[in-house]
Formats: structure tokens, sequence, C-alpha cells
């Protein structure tokens, strides 16, 4: 699909409905340009949330989680059976 646009004074584009609904690009959609060989590249993207833990965190976590020998091998014969 090929479309001209008109920049305007402040630098903007209006994207086609129909392109922007072909890649589910909807109002506040983020979406990523970037330049290929002298040319526009604009495809959609994914804005994750991302959170930070610390050390002591992890540690914590790996502490509570570890297997005891039992459980680790009734784990490992059920695995087996599958």
């Amino acid at each position: 699909m090929r479309e001209t646009l008109i920049v305007s004074n402040r630098g903007q584009i209006t994207l086609p409905a129909d392109m922007r609904k072909q890649l589910g690009i909807a109002p506040g959609s983020a979406v990523i340009i970037e330049t290929r060989n002298g040319e526009l590249a604009l495809k959609p993207a994914a804005v994750l949330e991302i959170e930070r833990y610390t050390d002591e965190q992890i540690a914590q976590w790996d502490s509570e989680d570890k297997l005891t020998a039992a459980e680790r091998k009734r784990i490992l014969a059920r695995l087996q059976k599958t």
C-alpha cells in the first residue's frame, strides 16, 4: 500500500485510516520510526512496564522457591512419566 502524505508546518503527518486499522494503530498508540537507506520506516510499538528488583529481593525469592530433596525427586519422577 502506498500513500502520499503532506507534512504540516509542525512536522506532523496523518496516517490514513485504512493503514492504521491494518496495523492496529489506535489513538494513543506508540509507534517506532527509523531511517533505512534514505527511507522512513514506521511500525507499531509495544510499551511494556518494567520493574527493577534489588539483589536482596531476588535472593529472598530464590530462598523461598527452593525445593526440598523430596519435592525435587517427586517432580522429576512425574516428569519422567510424561
